[in-house]
């Protein structure tokens, strides 16, 4: 560390300053022998991965199944439907057991008309779990359905001189 004198007043003042010459020398050291050692830690490894087979496999037909899927339905009025055949709410766990014990899968479509009872539609899920069903799969709109009708195009089902509904407060 060099250090200057200074005479201010009557005493000597001693001001010390530091001389980075060494330390700029010693990081330019670190630089190039970093420079140099980086390349050298790179170490690669190989990786034999099994040869693949270019093979064409044949598309899987879309339904195998010869048996319909099950489609539960629960209507406004309370009534619950399998396949479209009616059943009473207390007998559907049984008659499940029975449908699921000639099928492989487990799986039932439910479906529910918009103005059914909310709690009996869940009520009525949880007769077909306690019947067998593994999965439950809630539809959104009726298997093999016609697509929705353009906009401007009537509805297939709505008769073209109906009455628009109204609400009961208008």
């Amino acid at each position: 560390m060099a250090m200057t004198v200074g005479s201010q007043g009557s005493g000597k003042i001693v001001a010390p300053q530091m001389n980075v010459t060494p330390l700029v020398d010693v990081v330019l050291v670190l630089l190039i022998i970093f420079m140099v050692v980086t390349p050298l830690m790179s170490s690669t490894f190989f990786v034999h991965t099994p040869k693949q087979k270019d093979e064409d496999v044949p598309p899987e037909e879309v339904n195998t199944d010869p048996t319909p899927p099950l489609v539960l339905h629960v209507g406004a009025d309370k009534v619950v439907q399998v396949n479209g055949q009616p059943i009473e709410a207390g007998e559907l766990p049984d008659r499940l057991r029975r449908m699921f014990a000639a099928r492989q899968d487990h799986v039932i479509f439910f479906d529910a008309d918009d103005r059914a009872d909310y709690g009996f539609s869940v009520e009525v899920m949880d007769k077909a779990r306690e019947g067998g069903a593994v999965t439950i799969a809630t539809l959104t709109q009726a298997l093999g359905a016609p697509k929705p009708a353009a906009a401007g195009e009537p509805a297939p089902d709505a008769a073209p001189d109906a009455a628009p509904a109204t609400s009961p407060g208008s």
